[in-house]
């Protein structure tokens, strides 16, 4: 991606305003100005031809001008003509004050006076007030899709896209020309060539550019890598659905109308390497706190894709989606019975009969006439003159005739078109995990394959050198491995592919190579154990190597500080050893975030309010969660409090919480009860 610049040599050190080329996986490179620019393309097409592989090429200005410009210029409607125009008329230069003299030539071409308006230089070359009357359109439709965006007539001041265009167009007509049948530009030409030029706007992406630019970075650095990252991360049908696009003569933005999905690939995997840090003079963090941190800093990492619907359920939806066709999609039946052509007074009625019957799938082929019947089954769409039905058992019938008692309202049992879900109306909204209602709905509307999140990808490691697989002896000393096998089924019931990474001994190298490979493996990464400040707690330790640890102390019983932070980019989550505090940090903690990195949103646990069947006095300044089950319509806990007590865990249907502060509870007092169903969805 390349962040152009109308302007003259900016000079060595790296500067904003000037030109900026970003590619994918890479940091950004500084150009000083149009000539080093253009060689450097040329050095980076060339190195893309000889490897064989296909590249795409951004660029911030407008491909084309609105609609007559070209062939007022040059007698045709070929926006490339005009490439060629300005290629001739613009030389590469470092300087490229001739610009205004090319645009007042132009604005020659207009009897009235041309669009082209704000010398830069202020030489009287063109005018400096916008025109009152354009020649030809202000906008194209681009322009006027992406509010917030600047006319390309414009050539200085804030927003002088005119300057860039004119520049940028002449460079790229030059490189179009020296490789000769290998560059394709959008939307002129078909993308079939091994280089593709596309028009792009990085404010599309501002919220995310702003959120992604590195600590004293240059805006126009962080634009180009951002948005050539997002451009990477695109699903091969996603960059085709946003390459259809029919502007053959003004061009088009990339993305524009496509914003959604363009924003989830800038944020897949963009967490700052700060993400977990907490404010200054943090001590003990409530829990409410710590979870709106969670929420405040996290975003979805998961790639957006499209699935057919019957490998949909469960996955979580990338993005609105609309109902393509209403349904029903037209006036039906609902009843069998006999359709009539409007209602009915009181009293009996003979009404004659037509041959045939509309039935589902086989509609009548004709009208029926007024003050006729036909025998119409349910669901079958309303013939024309249709707009009533009368039961079946509400007729005595005949060959030729059937009799029907009055009265009977126009439109009686009658379905109209639309009458559940109009075409266009939003029927499911992003984040919603698919259920099998939903691949009705969507099937019902028009929909045969639906966008979503990849499902997340959540290693698992259990740390510890006492640590044994499950069903192993023990020698002296060695415990079995609970967490794990309880991690990776809690991770397999919330919807997540999981990564079992094993048991890692306390040894730092050996969790270092285990990290890596959970890394690439995984978009998110949980251990257990290792995870405070101790001697043997190497989670810490490399996260701490990292610069992203950040060791929450959260008032909260069970659990002890959780160990937060980046590996290679992915999020840590370091979970306490024991197996009660590992499970209750998991599903008050991990089990949201993880939401919100699957792209499912950070929603709250589902929780009823019961009588308490326990008697309890809880001090002052800091959440509690008991092992709790309902019985007989009221929340009893688990007799022993310890974090050791395993069995608790599956004696346990879901967990009570008391508040922050002191609280008194007896038998009838209301609770708040978390059912571990409600915890994992």
């Amino acid at each position: 991606m390349v962040d152009w610049s109308g302007g003259g040599d900016r000079g060595a050190a790296p500067k904003k305003d000037a030109i900026w080329i970003g590619a994918a996986g890479a940091e950004p490179e500084y150009m000083r100005n149009r000539v080093v620019a253009e060689a450097r393309l040329v050095e980076i097409m060339e190195a893309a031809l000889a490897a064989g592989k296909r590249l795409l090429i951004g660029f911030d200005f407008p491909f084309g001008y609105p609609e007559g410009f070209a062939r007022a210029i040059t007698g045709s409607d070929d926006p490339l003509a005009l490439w060629e125009h300005l290629a001739d008329a613009l030389p590469t230069t470092a300087d490229g004050r001739d610009r205004m003299d090319v645009a007042a030539a132009m604005n020659a071409r207009f009897p009235s006076g041309g669009p082209f308006w704000f010398d830069a230089f202020g030489k009287g070359h063109v005018p400096m007030k916008k025109p009152v009357h354009f020649p030809i359109s202000e906008w194209r439709e681009a322009e006027r899709k992406a509010k917030g965006a600047f006319s390309c007539w414009q050539l200085g001041g804030a927003g002088s896209v005119g300057s860039q265009a004119l520049t940028g167009i002449a460079s790229l007509a030059r490189l179009r020309a020296r490789f000769a049948g290998k560059v394709a530009v959008w939307p002129f030409e078909p993308m079939e060539a091994p280089i593709a030029f596309i028009e792009i706007w990085p404010s599309l992406l501002a919220a995310e550019v702003a959120a992604g630019q590195k600590p004293d970075e240059i805006k126009d650095a962080a634009q180009v890598r951002i948005v050539a990252d997002a451009i990477a991360r695109l699903a091969p049908e996603e960059l085709a659905e946003m390459l259809t696009v029919h502007a053959p003569e003004e061009g088009w933005i990339f993305g524009l109308g496509h914003e959604p999905t363009l924003r989830a690939a800038a944020r897949h995997g963009r967490l700052a390497n700060d993400c977990f840090a907490l404010p200054p003079g943090a001590h003990w963090t409530p829990v409410d706190e710590a979870l709106a941190l969670l929420r405040a800093r996290l975003a979805p990492v998961t790639a957006l894709h499209e699935r057919p619907l019957d490998e949909a359920v469960g996955a979580v939806l990338a993005r609105d989606v609309v109902a393509l066709r209403a349904h029903p999609p037209l006036a039906n039946s609902a009843v069998d019975g006999f359709g009539l052509t409007s209602g009915l007074g009181p009293g009996l009625h003979h009404i004659p009969r037509l041959p045939g019957r509309a039935a589902a799938g086989l509609p009548y082929d004709g009208a029926v006439p007024e003050g006729h019947a036909l025998r119409i089954l349910t669901g079958a769409a309303l013939p024309e003159g249709v707009t009533t039905v009368v039961l079946e058992e509400d007729c005595r019938i005949s060959e030729d005739r059937i009799s029907v008692e009055g009265p009977l309202k126009p439109g009686a049992n009658c379905r109209p078109a639309g009458e559940d879900v109009e075409a266009g109306a939003t029927i499911l909204q992003a984040g919603r995990r698919l259920t099998p209602a939903d691949l009705a709905l969507l099937a019902a509307t028009g929909h045969g394959r639906v966008p979503v999140h990849a499902r997340l990808r959540v290693a698992v490691i259990s740390t510890g050198d006492e640590l044994t697989p499950a069903g192993a002896s023990l020698a002296p000393g060695q415990i079995a491995d609970a967490n794990r096998p309880m991690l990776c089924a809690l991770l397999r019931e919330a919807g997540y592919d999981v990564v079992d990474m094993g048991i890692c001994p306390d040894d730092r190298e050996a969790l270092r190579s285990r990290l890596h490979e959970a890394a690439r493996k995984a978009d998110a990464i949980l251990t257990s154990g290792g995870a405070s400040a101790g001697e043997e707690d190497h989670v810490s330790a490399l996260l701490t190597e990292t610069g992203s640890l950040a060791l929450w102390r959260i008032a909260v019983k069970p659990g002890r500080p959780l160990a937060l932070g980046l590996w290679e980019g992915t999020p840590v989550f370091g979970l306490p050893g024991n197996p009660v505090a590992a499970m209750v940090c998991t599903l008050i903690f991990a089990r949201p975030a993880l939401s919100l990195l699957a792209g499912a949103g950070f929603e709250p646990p589902f929780a009823v309010e019961v009588p308490a069947a326990f008697t309890k006095r809880k001090k002052d300044g800091r959440r509690e969660y008991l092992r709790a089950r309902i019985r007989n319509g009221r929340a009893e806990v688990f007799p022993s409090e310890g974090s050791g007590r395993i069995t608790s865990l599956s004696w346990a249907e879901g967990l009570v919480e008391l508040p922050d502060e002191a609280v008194d509870v007896t038998p009838g007092t209301p609770v708040r009860f978390l059912p571990f169903s409600g915890l994992l969805r």
